[in-house]
């Protein structure tokens, strides 16, 4: 019997499948994952993190960061993914508070069910809000799918 297999590249991110014989064995991929504060960038578009436990300054490249720098704040305490000794992710906690920044005053009479707008967050990122929310207010947002949730 055989058996079709989807391998994940932690490094790159691309997805590879295998046919293999059945009882076939493969090495456990060893994975770790830390709590750290993101503490800021610099010139270069990496982001520096400090180890909340050994408070030991760890720096992430841009391209790890890609999908969730849009989300993370001074001071945020994320999850960085380890795989042999190099951070391959880094996760924003979800949900999480944030201010809102910016966003369209609210129009008198423009109360249609549903009606939603855009704003931007703290961390500059862009989420759709119900139309009665206002600049300065604090909202509570699903960084995993960008969307508005409280």
């Amino acid at each position: 019997a055989k058996t079709t297999i989807k391998f994940k590249n932690l490094k790159r991110g691309n997805t590879i499948e295998n046919t293999y014989r059945s009882g076939e064995k493969f090495e456990t991929a060893q994975i770790d994952r830390e709590k750290a504060q993101f503490t800021y960038t610099d010139d270069n578009n990496n982001y520096f993190f400090m180890n909340s436990e050994t408070f030991e300054e760890v720096m992430v490249e841009a391209n790890v960061m890609e999908d969730s720098s849009k989300w993370i704040v001074e001071g945020m305490e994320c999850q960085l993914v380890y795989f042999k000794g190099s951070v391959i992710e880094c996760n924003a906690p979800s949900p999480y508070v944030y201010e809102i920044i910016q966003t369209e005053p609210n129009v008198k009479g423009n109360t249609a069910q549903g009606y939603t707008k855009p704003a931007v967050v703290a961390s500059g990122a862009t989420v759709n809000v119900p139309g009665f929310i206002e600049q300065g207010e604090n909202i509570k947002v699903d960084t995993e799918k960008g969307e508005y949730m409280e």
